[in-house]
């Protein structure tokens, strides 16, 4: 469910649309992480990504985002550090989010 906290007229339950710009960072890098493994010879066993950010200014936008990857697999230390450092390069929400993608409104329609 996706809603806006009490405050910003929702009902303060599931994702606010911050929490959901977060959770496709990490779902990025999850899903690169899995699929990337595969070409690096290492099967996964266990993959968790940790996603921190804030919202400040009128109208709030986003600081910096950090993200955490602990992760487990049959493979050395090294190779699993390697793949790590792959995805953060070839990430496609990370990168668009570097690279200062542009959004715009495209059109508008009121509907009766």
């Amino acid at each position: 469910m996706v809603d806006r906290p009490a405050d910003g007229g929702g009902d303060g339950i599931g994702f606010n649309g911050g929490q959901l710009l977060y959770l496709a960072v990490a779902g990025c890098v999850s899903n690169d992480l899995y699929r990337e493994a595969a070409g690096f010879g290492i099967a996964l066993d266990r993959v968790r990504v940790i996603v921190r950010g804030d919202f400040s200014g009128d109208p709030p936008v986003s600081e910096n985002v950090e993200y955490e990857v602990e992760i487990a697999g049959e493979a050395p230390e090294e190779r699993l550090r390697e793949l790590v450092e792959h995805v953060d390069r070839i990430a496609e929400i990370p990168s668009s989010l570097r690279r200062g993608t542009s959004v715009a409104l495209g059109s508008l329609r009121i509907a009766d």
